[in-house]
């Protein structure tokens, strides 16, 4: 099978590595395809699979877990039931599913147990399908399990033309919410607008908090009640003078590189609350919260209610162009490698 192997740590997205043996990414057209390795195993043939920044922080070797070397990266996908094993009652070759997985969705095939499966609607678009459970069940978690949003709040998402923001952003007004969005450029501005979002701030010309303060007193606001920060660095300390007494502050990711100080002495005087969010430890401490919030998000969007916007999408060998994407935050939406001769690059 054709999959994506992570040889050694560095950067994926480096066109001058790309196809030198230096790279720490490599493309094999003859990899094992994975055998069903329990009677509840079934094998998925991809059709899709995300990236997100996470994936690319685990090649690099900053992420939290570290596999050993080497290995086939890779969370989130969709794609159809190519094998199941003899107890397997959920589920028959042909069915579209989507799910997710520690490491391996960078391949042609990914076998998984039937309880970690989603069936999908016939029909479903399979590379939006792809795109939902990381960022979406991120976000969803964070806001409607966490945060418990609701529409007297406002929330402030950070970097909100990203994967995860324009989730945030869209699960926000889902709740009735008022929504402020933060990106930087014209075309992620507009994008965001076209969302309903009810105010954004362009940090390529205007300032967070003399926006925001603007805005918040036009509607006769007091301040923001939530805070979706997958960001980090300098950005963070600024919103926190946007936050109201008894705020919620959701600490997603540190995408500008820089981890923040949240003080204690202030969280404390004004009660502040600080949830740490790594998703992904859901699947070992509760599991019934990610499968819950992704059937829900399933059903968001069959409703209409969320929509998944792909910036990019591309070939499995196009992947180092893949990563660039995200690195250089090219990327309003999600950024996608597709198995099928159509994945062609879209920049």
């Amino acid at each position: 099978m054709e999959a994506l192997v992570c040889k050694r740590l560095g950067d994926p997205a480096s066109t001058t590595v790309a196809n030198h043996s230096e790279s720490p990414i490599e493309i094999t057209r003859n990899h094992p395809i994975p055998e069903l390795d329990s009677p509840t195993a079934v094998r998925v043939k991809v059709k899709a699979t995300s990236l997100n920044y996470a994936n690319y922080l685990q090649i690099l070797g900053n992420y939290q877990e570290k596999p050993p070397l080497p290995f086939i990266p890779g969370s989130d996908y969709a794609g159809t039931v190519h094998a199941v094993g003899t107890s397997v009652t959920k589920f028959k070759v042909g069915d579209p599913v989507c799910s997710f997985a520690a490491l391996g969705s960078y391949a042609s095939f990914i076998v998984q147990d039937q309880s970690l499966l989603f069936g999908l609607p016939k029909g479903c678009d399979l590379v939006a399908a792809a795109a939902l459970p990381v960022a979406f069940g991120t976000s969803h978690v964070a806001l409607v399990h966490r945060a418990n949003l609701t529409s007297s709040q406002v929330l402030l998402v950070l970097g909100a033309a990203g994967g995860v923001g324009v989730s945030a952003v869209q699960i926000g007004k889902v709740c009735s919410a008022v929504v402020i969005a933060v990106a930087r450029g014209a075309e992620k501005v507009q994008f965001l607008k076209s969302l309903g979002v009810d105010h954004v701030v362009d940090l390529s010309n205007q300032n967070l908090t003399a926006s925001v303060k603007e805005f918040l007193k036009s509607r006769n606001l007091k301040g923001v009640d939530v805070l979706y920060d997958p960001v980090g660095g300098k950005l963070t300390k600024e919103a926190m003078k946007l936050l109201n007494w008894g705020a919620q502050i959701l600490v997603i990711g540190f995408a500008s590189g820089e981890i923040p100080v949240i003080p204690a002495n202030i969280t404390l005087v004004k009660n502040w609350t600080v949830h740490g969010l790594y998703w992904g430890s859901y699947r070992i401490h509760r599991p019934a919260v990610l499968e819950d919030s992704v059937r829900e998000l399933l059903s968001w969007m069959q409703k209409g209610l969320i929509t998944i916007h792909i910036s990019h999408t591309y070939s499995l060998s196009e992947a180092h162009l893949a990563f660039s994407a995200i690195k250089d935050r090219k990327a309003i939406g999600k950024v996608m490698i597709a198995f099928d001769d159509k994945g062609k690059s879209k920049l």
